[in-house]
């Protein structure tokens, strides 16, 4: 049950990171999957800076969120600018 939702959450996260990033994004499918990356990176982060956003679901879509968007920030800088 514990990996459905992170899929679930990573999947919501990476939607939410698109919409975020605005043009900065890879379309849909690929956003929903680099925010379940996100959602591991954003675990990270957060225990990392030993800070709390909320408890249960929306802390953990919260968290994820805020990795999906630096995971897709990343990957803006590795795709480079379109003309």
């Amino acid at each position: 049950m514990d990996w459905i939702s992170l899929i679930l959450t990573g999947g919501l996260a990476g939607w939410l990171a698109g919409l975020v990033m605005r043009g900065g994004g890879f379309g849909i499918i690929l956003n929903i999957i680099l925010g379940i990356a996100g959602a591991f990176v954003g675990s990270y982060i957060f225990d990392y800076l030993n800070v709390s956003v909320a408890d249960g679901f929306l802390g953990a879509v919260i968290e994820a969120a805020a990795g999906a968007v630096v995971i897709l920030f990343i990957a803006g800088l590795f795709r480079g600018r379109r003309r």
